[in-house]
């Protein structure tokens, strides 16, 4: 009896609390519960899609899924992976070591050798420093001349705003269908060096020799049920795929993820909501494109996408980036977005197709929300945890989605 009197008392007591504190003891929770969801994730190592870390990462997700009350479910599909064998760049005095690009043709284990020269010279082994990602001069620059043909080999040298050590990669946006020269992608520490061997048209050795073997891609799901069916349903995905641990870049999008699944079972929803999460994000967008495949009709069907991208939870470059297909979208989340005072830097409508996989949604009619950002560690491995992650600004972003997800879902 006097333990039931107490716990009377306490609840009391607890519902008398001013409302901002237990506010602030809900986001308190949610902090921790994001830094560690983004750092199990990012301890697990280098998530590229199919490995065998990317296997442990998809049994633990549906384990996190699990344990918010939610079933979780799974598709998987074969495809060819990428398995390198030896990469690297080779000079009188000199010889270093990278990484293939995944959707590029191998060479064999003896190599190509030629002079150096800048991407689009005449020399047989074009070099150029980039940004990785695909939308930049540079990496434009490279890709026009794969098209073109213009060198037996290409070298990329990550670029000089990336750490030193490490090789910042660029996506495969042609996995499916591979073409053009072998391309060597190396971090820029030997800059230098391979800058003066450029300028004089030395001599040197690329190797980009690498295997395709069988494997598994495996997408993670689940599906809360609304209390009416007739009501069209909310989708929410998010990437779980990425070159390496990926803390900032794929962290964020995977711990908004579950904590939009936590607060919807909460709330008891009036829609179904659909929740996805998408190996194959590096290669091109595999597994949202398989997952669309055997769904073709939910994009135009859905109510929303609601796509949490890359780099929202970034600490070092970020800038927030948020994407809507049409103005009813921008009004459904800008209550949410003064509520926790957050704003993004730039924000594209629907005219304009948009970055990440809400492209996918875009191509295919959907409506969509879509958040991601730019970061200055971005698809390097100097992406961990806690150093390139922006935790309090994370919390306030997922605290947005997580309130127009209830809202969207109710």
């Amino acid at each position: 009896m006097i333990t039931k009197r107490r716990f009377v008392q306490g609840s009391v007591l607890a519902a008398l609390l001013p409302l901002q504190f237990r506010i602030h003891a809900a986001e308190s929770n949610m902090q921790k519960r994001i830094a560690e969801i983004i750092s199990e994730y990012a301890s697990q190592g280098i998530h590229r899609t199919g490995t065998e870390v990317d296997h442990l990462s998809a049994d633990w997700l549906k384990a996190r899924i699990t344990a918010l009350g939610v079933q979780a479910s799974e598709t998987s599909f074969p495809f060819q992976r990428v398995k390198p064998i030896k990469a690297s760049i080779s000079l009188p005095g000199l010889s270093v070591s990278g990484i293939p690009l995944y959707d590029c043709r191998y060479t064999d284990e003896q190599g190509i050798s030629g002079t150096l020269g800048e991407v689009g010279s005449n020399a047989e082994i074009g070099v150029a420093m980039a940004l990785p990602f695909a939308a930049s001069e540079s990496s434009q620059r490279i890709h026009s001349s794969r098209l073109a043909g213009q060198h037996k080999a290409i070298v990329i040298v990550t670029d000089e705003r990336l750490p030193s050590n490490g090789v910042a990669l660029l996506n495969a946006e042609h996995f499916i269908e591979p073409f053009g020269p072998p391309v060597l992608q190396i971090a820029n520490k030997h800059w230098p060096e391979i800058k003066s061997a450029a300028a004089s048209s030395a001599v040197a050795q690329v190797i980009v020799q690498s295997n395709y073997v069988d494997a598994t891609a495996r997408n993670i799901g689940a599906r809360i049920k609304g209390q009416n069916a007739e009501l069209a349903p909310l989708v929410i995905m998010t990437p779980r795929s990425g070159w390496w641990g990926s803390a900032s870049e794929r962290g964020g999008g995977i711990a908004c993820f579950l904590e939009m699944m936590r607060g919807i079972q909460e709330s008891r929803p009036q829609r179904d909501v659909i929740f996805t999460a998408n190996t194959g994000h590096e290669l091109g967008h595999t597994g949202l494109n398989q997952y669309l495949h055997d769904n073709s009709a939910l994009i135009k069907e859905a109510f929303l996408w609601v796509h949490l991208g890359a780099n929202f939870a970034a600490r070092h470059g970020a800038e927030v980036r948020l994407q809507y297909s049409d103005e009813l979208a921008v009004a459904s989340l800008v209550p949410w977005l003064e509520e926790y005072s957050v704003s993004p830097g730039a924000q594209i409508m629907g005219g304009e197709r948009p970055l990440g996989e809400a492209r996918n949604i875009f191509d295919g009619g959907g409506r969509y929300i879509s958040i991601l950002g730019r970061n200055g560690l971005f698809h390097h491995p100097a992406d961990v945890w806690p150093n390139a992650v922006d935790l309090e600004a994370t919390t306030r972003w997922v605290n947005a989605f997580v309130q127009l997800g209830i809202k969207l879902a109710g």
